[in-house]
């Protein structure tokens, strides 16, 4: 795992847009109905990722993935944000997968670079302590297994 301190932009994802900034993102959203523009869903999306709310992100990341699918001139900003929104909702393969793909087309992006890094590390993080996990937890059956066993020979 790297000592590298806390990638930026996820700190920066922490910070959630108060109650009203948000409306005024979804109002924009709305005002432009039926047919908001890419920048509007976009804005809106990043917003939503931003908030502390599980729910919300996933609603962020779901607008991502369709501007993805519908707005070839900005795949290289949602793909990074979709790692980005990805990663904050604990898809890390998913998160993974999105940077990978930015930095398929673009391999010098050391912002990609730093993204990929974090979520390696996370990934990496997550991995030992699901291990510790159930390595704890079949130590505590095989224990409790013994137990039974010593207390019937009784």
């Amino acid at each position: 795992m790297s000592d590298s301190p806390i990638y930026q932009p996820l700190e920066e994802l922490k910070q959630p847009l108060s109650q009203e900034q948000l409306q005024i993102l979804k109002d924009q959203l709305r005002s432009e109905e039926p047919n908001p523009s890419p920048q509007t869903k976009f804005n809106y999306a990043w917003g939503l990722i931003k908030s502390p709310h599980y729910k919300q992100q996933q609603d962020g990341v779901a607008i991502l993935v369709e501007l993805y699918k519908s707005e070839e001139g900005m795949r290289r900003e949602v793909l990074y944000y979709l790692s980005l929104g990805s990663f904050k909702v604990g898809d890390y393969t998913n998160a993974k997968r999105y940077i990978e793909a930015l930095l398929y087309s673009e391999p010098d992006n050391q912002q990609a670079q730093a993204l990929l890094q974090t979520i390696d590390d996370r990934i990496t993080t997550d991995g030992l302590i699901g291990i510790g996990i159930v390595g704890g937890a079949l130590a505590i059956g095989v224990g409790l297994i013994g137990a039974l066993v010593r207390r019937k020979r009784k």
